[in-house]
């Protein structure tokens, strides 16, 4: 069964709602549907194109956390968390799955003895420097229906979304 175009639904949904409940505005509900789809896709098609490099999402976001924002020492654990906004036990599973792969090690802080940090392998590095211009290139495939002026409406909607 092939799904309903989201704008299809959506038309769907509204009519259905106005019938069963004209009381009501259903507009909300639409508006969180359409997000909730259009995020559900993009994300199975990220999953997609990453499996190809035997990585999930989850994966890759370390890798592309620590590329992008740790020193050469690397980063703590907490750190990393708080920059992939995920929790601590999120960060413990990522990385002990990546260490196991090689592509990222833990090492020991050089001023807190308590404090471990997460850093890319020379492999780990290797990697996602050699993935990172086809991942762009995918979401750029992804996202090709909007000008980049959309794309930055787009993230201060969302964004506004988010904090309230």
């Amino acid at each position: 069964m092939t799904p309903v175009p989201t704008a299809e639904l959506l038309e769907r949904i509204g009519c259905d709602w106005h019938a069963a409940r004209p009381d009501l505005d259903p507009e909300p509900m639409l508006t969180v549907i359409a997000v909730q789809r259009t995020s559900g896709r993009l994300y199975a098609r990220l999953e997609a194109f990453l499996a190809q490099y035997d990585l999930t999402p989850a994966a890759f976001d370390v890798l592309a956390t620590l590329r992008r924002s740790a020193p050469a020492q690397g980063l703590t654990l907490g750190d990393l968390g708080a920059l992939m906004a995920v929790t601590p036990p999120a960060v413990t599973k990522r990385v002990d799955a990546l260490t196991g792969r090689g592509l990222v090690e833990r090492v020991p802080d050089a001023v807190d003895r308590r404090a471990i940090r997460a850093r890319l392998t020379a492999p780990g590095r290797e990697l996602v420097d050699g993935l990172l211009p086809q991942h762009l290139e995918h979401e750029e495939r992804l996202l090709a229906n909007l000008s980049h002026a959309e794309r930055h409406t787009l993230r201060t909607l969302l964004g506004r979304i988010g904090a309230g």
